[in-house]
């Protein structure tokens, strides 16, 4: 099964959509709640994130037998030092962002602590394209 979606940056009240149908439709396949939790987690993370640093961008599923692999793309500002954007804390959100909860540092890191799979291809002001993989077996 493939799904697309668009996220829109700056979108806050709509940030997390595409997450939430993604949990629904795992939930619909009968995959375990455990499995759920960890994609669900590390989408919303990634999708928060293009919303917040990206000016928003696409992400595409595939869900097989074997594993669920998500791709998110972005034409956004690329990311200057991708290893120390992966330490817990670290975060470049604008105020706005911090005032609204977001931008505590935490997202990359959850995203990976929730992946059996993750790459991230970043080309500052290019954009970022992030890849994640879940396993189901």
């Amino acid at each position: 099964m493939k799904m697309h979606f668009h996220v829109d940056g700056d979108a806050f009240e709509t940030a997390g959509r595409a997450s939430g149908k993604i949990k629904k439709t795992l939930r619909e396949l009968g995959i375990s709640p455990d499995i759920i939790r960890k994609v669900s987690i590390a989408m919303y993370e990634a999708e928060i994130n293009m919303v917040i640093h990206a000016y928003g961008g696409s992400i595409d599923i595939n869900i097989s037998p074997e594993r669920i692999y998500i791709v998110f793309e972005d034409n956004g500002p690329g990311i200057e030092d991708v290893e120390q954007a992966m330490q817990e804390g670290y975060s470049t959100a604008s105020k706005e962002a911090r005032e609204m909860g977001f931008g505590a540092g935490m997202g990359l890191s959850n995203i990976k602590n929730n992946c059996d799979f993750l790459n991230i291809i970043s080309t500052p002001g290019v954009g970022t394209k992030l890849e994640m993989e879940v396993h189901l077996e």
